[in-house]
């Protein structure tokens, strides 16, 4: 199982949404989501900028993850980008791992 950040931006209908529903309600709802596929939220973050809201969602595996996105993409409320994060002692492990690379032309 993987941790994953979603960043999302609200189109005006998400907006909209939340003005009604509040961002406690958000947090809460995507808290039982989290769970009900296996995981966990760690973290719900609204935010000023590029993204309206930062969530991370540990203990889902690509399959729960891609479920998500689609299903924030295809709402229309918002769009998402889907990053998975790793952890130092999966790092730890990659630089353990031969691969073999070449760069080209050497």
């Amino acid at each position: 199982m993987s941790t994953y950040l979603f960043q999302v931006s609200y189109t005006a209908e998400g907006a909209k949404g939340l003005l009604r529903e509040g961002g406690t309600s958000r947090v809460a709802f995507l808290s039982n989501l989290a769970k009900s596929l296996g995981g966990k939220l760690e973290a719900y973050y609204f935010a000023f900028g590029e993204a309206d809201a930062y969530v991370i969602v540990d203990g889902i595996d690509n399959v729960g993850a891609a479920a998500l996105s689609l299903e924030f993409s295809a709402s229309g409320a918002m769009r998402i980008k889907t990053t998975v994060l790793l952890k130092p002692e999966e790092i730890d492990a990659a630089t353990n791992q031969a691969v073999g690379f070449r760069p080209p032309g050497a």
